[in-house]
């Protein structure tokens, strides 16, 4: 069975690489560890975590997104709402929005969910961003909860992935017949060849 580590990276894209490393770098705290690049196109990526991180692509003519507050509903076509960092203790939900006004960012105060506390953000790309931390002895992971009066069908399925729902892999792709293809960054890291596994 698959087994998921975390978000290894979300990817945004941003029209100014330079305020955009700023914000994330140095007002967040999180590291720049790699940067990519080739005429018109940059790839940058921030370490979020041991496992996970945030990239922003650069390309010409990106312009921040337009203001919408995080959760109100949208229309037409729509992909992404906001995205949330985890944090390991409430106190830090306050220092880091007393650090976002003390940069003049708007943020929110601590908003109670139940099992989580957040704060609101957004970056200088218009990027609409949360800040949570778990409420201590309310872990969903461990008990579920479904407080929707009329949940979609699917969900009143129960919580646990549903067997049979999509059609099993008949003949999984034998290791011989595997291969990788170069992409940005290989050559930095030792990336195999085409053809290679």
């Amino acid at each position: 069975m698959v087994r998921f580590t975390g978000v290894h990276h979300l990817a945004f894209a941003t029209g100014d690489m330079d305020a955009t490393i700023r914000f994330w770098r140095d007002l967040l705290g999180m590291r720049l560890v790699v940067g990519l690049g080739r005429p018109g196109n940059r790839q940058y990526f921030f370490a979020v975590s041991e496992r996970d991180f945030v990239a922003f692509f650069e390309w010409p003519g990106i312009e921040p997104v337009p203001y919408k507050r995080h959760g109100d509903p949208a229309r037409g076509r729509f992909v992404f709402d906001h995205v949330s960092f985890g944090l390991e203790a409430e106190e830090q939900l306050w220092e880091l929005a007393d650090r976002l006004a003390e940069a003049d960012m708007p943020v929110s105060t601590v908003v109670d969910h139940g099992f989580l506390r957040s704060i609101y953000a957004f970056d200088p790309n218009g990027i609409p961003l949360e800040f949570s931390v778990n409420v201590p002895g309310v872990d969903v992971r461990l008990r579920p909860v479904m407080a929707d009066p009329r949940p979609a069908a699917a969900a009143a399925e129960g919580p646990d992935p549903v067997p049979g729902r999509w059609p099993a892999v008949e003949e999984p792709t034998p290791p011989e017949a595997r291969t990788v293809v170069r992409g940005v960054g290989s050559d930095l890291f030792g990336g195999k060849a085409p053809g290679g596994s």
